[in-house]
Order: structure tokens, then C-alpha cells, then sequence
């Protein structure tokens, strides 16, 4: 006779899915009918599974899921999930090499923002030379609320604090390649010996290193997922009436506009726009809403 548990996806492999049961990590294949599932199942999926009694484990069932993030997949206009369940995201940028990618940064804000979860950001390489400008352009980020956490993977440091910060959650590791997350989840995930790969010299930017989210067990508790290298991230379902509302150092002004509708780009009497004229808040962050915002005009019905 067969038994059920419930159990984690932490990553998939050709059709092969390895599921945390708590005690111990089992290779599960899928049954049958789920493969015919619209709804796919994707690390940090929470799954039912049927033991069964040659010693094999299937997934019966996918349960329901809390919160997912998602983006516009590279080819087509289908959604395509990056991990599920997770509770906060950790926003990981290079001091030094690669440059800060800043529209990129409030991507991820935004997509934080728009799923309900908290975050912060992982300031990595801090042991290596830095533009100054740029440095100080992360000024505004503090200003806005989110928490900046400086951290050396090659001198170690920062880590204690954020293992303390990853502690008893399931943080999805957000960046582009070359930025150190493997280098980071090594020391914080010592027995599992992730590839790093250099930032290449001739395009001043990271080279792929992980191939699929995965989700690590953290040793203290929590989980963590290290997503690919996202050089693009296209936003999945952007409403053009959620947006602003994504950007806390907006949140004073909004709803002190002349019309409930405004989008604060032409409207007259725009308290948000205002904000940014009066040096209140970031002039370069405001252009990372207007490019959303088109974008979101460009999808939309």
C-alpha cells in the first residue's frame, strides 16, 4: 500500500523533480496526468506525494501556492514562473564589477513590490575598487526604505548578517550574472560547491553560471533560491494602475492628485510629479516608472 506526504520542490532536472520532505531529499518523478496540467511545477512548489511501495516516490498533486514570481517569457507572450512561495527577495548588485545595472535593481524592486514581499539589497565585491557616482546613486534606495546590506565574498564579509537576514525565510536571490550570488551561496552553502565563473573583461559584465532556479536548504533554517542570471526581466501582467504604487517614495503623493486616474507623466496638477521636481524623490527612478509604464501601456489590451 502506498503512503502520502507533502514535500518542497527544490529543482528539476529532466523530468525528475528533487522534493525536501523535511527529513530526507527524494528524486520524484510526475504522475502521468499532471504532465498534462496547464499549471507547471517549479521549484519552491509545495507537491503531494504518493511513496509507493517499491521504494519510488511520484507527485500526485500540486498545492496551492502563496505567492509566485513570474516574468514575461524571453520567447512568446506566455508567463513563465521563476519560483514559487517565497517571502522576501535579496536584490544582489556589484560595488565593482560588473557596474550597477539600476533600471535592472528597480525591476526587481518592483516585482517585490507588486508580489507583497520585503527586500532588501546585497551590496557584493565591496573589497573592490567602486565609481564613486554610482555608489552614492544607491543613496536613494535607502532614502526609499529598503534596507542595503555591503557584503565581501572574498573577504567574508557581511556574511553572519546575512545568513541572519535569510534565516527562517524563503528569499529568492535576485541579479545579474557575474554579480558573486554563487560566490555568496557558497559561503553560506558550503557543502554544495556552486561553479563561479569571472565577470569577462571584454564585456564588462557576468557570465551564466546557474542554469535553473534551484532552492537550497540553509543550514540555520529558511531557504534560498538562486535564480539564472537575468540579464532580461520582462514584467508579467503589469497593470499600468498598480505601478506607482510599486515605488514607496511615491506613496505621500499618491492619491493627491487633481484626477484619480493620473499616471503622473502629462496629467496637470501632479502630486507625484512634484515630488520629483521639488528634489523629494529620485529623478532616475522616476524614469525607471515612465520605461514600466510604457511597457505596460504596450502589453495591455
Amino acid at each position: 500500500m502506498s503512503a502520502q506526504t507533502e514535500g518542497r520542490v527544490l529543482r528539476s532536472a529532466g523530468g525528475v523533480y528533487s522534493v525536501d520532505c523535511g527529513d530526507r531529499i527524494l528524486d520524484c518523478a510526475v504522475r502521468g496526468r499532471l504532465k498534462l496540467d496547464e499549471e507547471q511545477i517549479n521549484p519552491g512548489d509545495f507537491v503531494l506525494l504518493e511513496h509507493l511501495s517499491d521504494g519510488s516516490c511520484r507527485i500526485e498533486g500540486l498545492l496551492p501556492r502563496s505567492t509566485k514570481l513570474s516574468r514575461r517569457a524571453v520567447a512568446g507572450s506566455r508567463e513563465q514562473v521563476i519560483v514559487a512561495n517565497v517571502d522576501q527577495l535579496a536584490a544582489v548588485f556589484a560595488a565593482g564589477e560588473p557596474a550597477p545595472d539600476f533600471r535592472l535593481l528597480d525591476r526587481f524592486l518592483v516585482l517585490a513590490e507588486l508580489n507583497e514581499l520585503s527586500a532588501f539589497i546585497v551590496l557584493n565585491k565591496t573589497d573592490l575598487p567602486s565609481d564613486d557616482r554610482a555608489m552614492r546613486a544607491f543613496d536613494v534606495y535607502r532614502e526609499a526604505g529598503y534596507d542595503i546590506l555591503p557584503t565581501s565574498a572574498h573577504r567574508g564579509d557581511g556574511i553572519s548578517e546575512l545568513s541572519r537576514r535569510l534565516g527562517d525565510h524563503a528569499t529568492v536571490f535576485a541579479g545579474p550574472s557575474g554579480v558573486g550570488k554563487s560566490s555568496l551561496l557558497n559561503l553560506l552553502l558550503p557543502e554544495q560547491e556552486l561553479k563561479v565563473r569571472e565577470v569577462s573583461r571584454k564585456r564588462g559584465r557576468g557570465r551564466h553560471t546557474t542554469v535553473g532556479s534551484t532552492f537550497y536548504r540553509l543550514p540555520g533554517g529558511g531557504y534560498v533560491a538562486d535564480t539564472p542570471g537575468l540579464q532580461l526581466l520582462v514584467l508579467w501582467d503589469l497593470s499600468p494602475d498598480e505601478l506607482a504604487g510599486a515605488f514607496p517614495e511615491f506613496s505621500s503623493a499618491i492619491g493627491g492628485c487633481r484626477f484619480n486616474d493620473c499616471r503622473h507623466v502629462l496629467e496637470p496638477d501632479c502630486a507625484v510629479r512634484s515630488l520629483i521636481e521639488a528634489g523629494s524623490a529620485s529623478e532616475a527612478r522616476y524614469g525607471s516608472y515612465r520605461a514600466l509604464l510604457d511597457e505596460a501601456r504596450q502589453e495591455g489590451p
